[in-house]
């Protein structure tokens, strides 16, 4: 199974690196990763494969929201099922 991630906020040195970090320790992997800084606003989009999942979902979620949080950014973390349901024409 995959999720989005989704990361907005000022740009800082470090941020891939935390969310990859986070990612890498509840067993997630990045599978796609698409990012940009325009002026000083960071933009991220990551396709993750959430099979090595350790743990539950929602607290991944949780964890990727309060990383967000701690950082000054937005993180939101969407299972692949919901991602593709809201975007069906």
């Amino acid at each position: 199974m995959k999720a989005v991630i989704t990361v907005t906020g000022k740009d800082a040195v470090g941020i891939i690196a935390s969310v990859a970090a986070e990612c890498s320790e509840h067993g997630v992997n990045i599978v796609d990763i698409s990012q940009s800084v325009m002026r000083d606003y960071f933009a991220m989009i990551m396709l993750v494969d959430i099979d090595g999942l350790r743990g539950d979902f929602g607290d991944f979620v949780d964890r990727m929201t309060e990383l967000g949080r701690s950082s000054g950014l937005l993180i939101t973390t969407m299972h692949e099922d919901i991602f593709n349901s809201m975007h069906k024409i």
